[in-house]
Parts: C-alpha cells; structure tokens; sequence
C-alpha cells in the first residue's frame, strides 16, 4: 500500500499556471496521478492559499467560479480542518524545526493525515520531518513513489500469551 500524499498550495498553483509550461505540465501530471490513484491529501490552509492564488496573484488570474469549481473537487482529498489538534502540532514542529508558522501548519496537516510525503516546492526537498518527507514535484519522478514511499507494515507478530515452556516437556 502507498500512503497518502499531501500537496502543498503551491503545486495546485502551478498546474494552473500557464507561464512555466514545464513545471505547469509536471504539477498536472502529479496532481492526475494523486486523484487515480486516490492518494491525494490538503489541507483548508492549502485550499484557502490556492483560491486567493489563482483568483488575486496569477496571471492570467482563474475566474472565481473555476477556483471554486476546483477548490470543490479538492474536497474530496479530505482537507485537514483548522482546529485544535492542528494547532497544537503545528506550534510543536515551528519550535522544534524552527519552520515558519504557515510551513509548520502544512507540515502538520501533513502529519496528521499519516501521509509518507509532502510535495512542496517551498521547503528544502528531502527534508524529513518525522515520518513525513518533504519532495519537490519538479525533482520526484511519479515513477519512484511506489518504490520509494510504500508503506511497509510495522505490525511485530505477538508472542504467545502464557509461560515460556520449558524445554525437554
């Protein structure tokens, strides 16, 4: 099994974006690939940072209707909601890392959802923060996910309940 992969706002934007052909048709192709293989994670931070994106910043800018339209089928991805637990992780990894707040909100979302890998183009490719590994979509090929980040169970067989036997009984 893959675990889950969380996108950062700045690869949604770039799939949108036609003034870099290449990393605009390499964003799309991760982001087609997430959505088969239903791998796909966000966050509401993530989704809130993509519509003022594509709506205020880029040009072309994206109608608001098409950034809705897009920001709906995110949904899907089971965005992780600002609350609490978001909030408390987040403030433990911007201590422990030293990231930024809203780097420490994504890499917490990111967390929280147990995904293997963090594709963002704002933090330092490779960088592993706990188990969540942050790659560059730009540098990772599709092609290395399954062997790279499949999950491998952790699960140790119990031993049996009871008294070791003694030997020669």
């Amino acid at each position: 099994m893959i675990a889950p992969v969380f996108v950062d706002s700045n690869v949604l934007v770039y799939a949108r974006d036609p003034r870099d052909a290449a990393k605009q048709s390499r964003a799309a192709y991760w982001v087609s690939h997430l959505w088969k293989e239903r791998l796909g994670r966000a966050s509401a931070q993530v989704l809130y940072e993509y519509y003022v994106t594509v709506t205020r910043k880029l040009r072309p800018r994206v109608t608001s209707e098409d950034a809705w339209d897009d920001v709906k089928s995110f949904l899907a991805w089971r965005p992780q909601a600002i609350d609490e637990a978001l909030l408390q992780r987040a403030r433990e990894i911007e201590q422990r890392y030293r990231l930024s707040w809203w780097d420490s909100m994504v890499v917490a979302a990111a967390q929280l959802q147990d995904c293997a890998l963090l594709l963002s183009e704002d933090l330092q490719d490779g960088t592993a923060f706990g188990g969540v590994t942050v790659r560059s979509p730009f540098t990772l090929a599709v092609e290395e996910l399954r062997a790279r980040y499949e999950v491998a169970s952790t699960a140790q067989p119990h031993p049996p309940r009871g008294r070791p036997r003694r030997k020669g009984r």
